[in-house]
């Protein structure tokens, strides 16, 4: 069999058997025609490929700066595609079995500096201040309330977003949030976050024929609250109008904000990670190392040993 026709039953199976959706098929097709280019190279074809032309695929790739996240990707549509040659019995072994899939680095969160989080709180409130009509006052409350509880309380955007309006009230100093696999957890708020919540609501109640809603964000969405995309619109238009790097700026990048700057005031981890709720710590660790990196910073730039000494000093030993 030709190694076309076993790449096209290969993604033929995956499209009825497995219902793959079209970008996962497109994938499969390009990573399978990398890998036959490599064979081919060494006159070889799927049929006899070994364990060792494997590795050689994957050695190739790192030398030539593929990132692992890539490879890692790559060999799982390879083995895949070598299961299926083996159950359908084009050949008797699964020469990828043994080979482990490349580590993946985990990439430290962005994070917003203290500065950068107050300019957009402080522009949030000066753009309130000056609203005019009804409608760009309740748009603008509605961002600082987002604001104050997402960097309060450190929220997931779809828990922040599905905010029930009967949780919350106005002067209130917690949250009950139920998060990823319906864990339950309390989150204090701050008091700019009560106040933004109570002004919030205060707005809205301006409106007398407002009719009860289910959210607090509620929206014209199909799901009837604010939805995720919009926020984040939001979000980086009063980024990009506070001078800062719209792309650094993200309702997950506020969170992250929310623990690092915890975290470097002192805050306990297990209790950051229970706000966060994170099921494992070594999930909330993610932030000591962002921590530890700015703190080497500091030093860098601010010890004085850190720099050239003016006076050359002896060396002990």
């Amino acid at each position: 069999m030709s190694e076309k026709y076993l790449i096209e039953a290969f993604i033929e199976m995956m499209a009825v058997e497995r219902a793959a959706a079209a970008n996962t098929l497109g994938a499969y097709e390009r990573d399978l025609a990398d890998y036959n280019e490599h064979l081919s190279g060494r006159g070889r074809g799927f049929e006899i490929a070994d364990e060792a032309d494997i590795r050689l695929w994957i050695g190739g790739m790192g030398r030539a700066g593929v990132k692992a996240s890539t490879v890692a990707r790559r060999l799982s549509a390879i083995r895949q595609f070598h299961k299926f040659l083996l159950a359908e019995g084009i050949r008797g072994d699964n020469p990828s079995g043994s080979i482990e899939t490349p580590r993946l680095g985990r990439p430290l969160p962005k994070v917003m500096s203290e500065r950068e989080v107050d300019l957009l709180l402080a522009l949030a409130h000066e753009e309130y201040s000056k609203s005019k009509s009804y409608g760009a006052r309740v748009r603008a409350a509605r961002l600082i309330c987002l604001l104050e509880i997402l960097y309060a309380a450190g929220l997931r955007v779809s828990e922040l977003v599905t905010l029930p309006l009967s949780t919350v009230s106005a002067g209130e100093t917690v949250l009950h949030i139920t998060g990823k696999g319906g864990r339950e957890r309390i989150v204090p708020l701050t008091g700019a976050a009560s106040g933004a919540i109570s002004v919030y609501l205060s707005v809205l109640e301006e409106e007398k024929k407002r009719k009860p809603k289910r959210w607090l964000f509620a929206s014209s969405s199909v799901d009837g609250h604010l939805t995720r995309q919009r926020f984040a619109q939001d979000l980086k238009a009063l980024a990009g109008r506070a001078g800062l790097d719209q792309a650094k700026v993200s309702p997950h990048v506020l969170r992250h904000a929310f623990a690092s700057h915890l975290l470097a005031h002192g805050a306990d981890l297990r209790a950051v990670q229970q706000m966060l709720g994170h099921a494992d710590i070594s999930t909330t660790q993610i932030y000591t190392h962002v921590l530890a990196d700015r703190l080497k910073q500091v030093v860098l730039q601010s010890h004085p040993l850190s720099r050239a000494p003016a006076v050359k000093r002896q060396t002990l030993g």
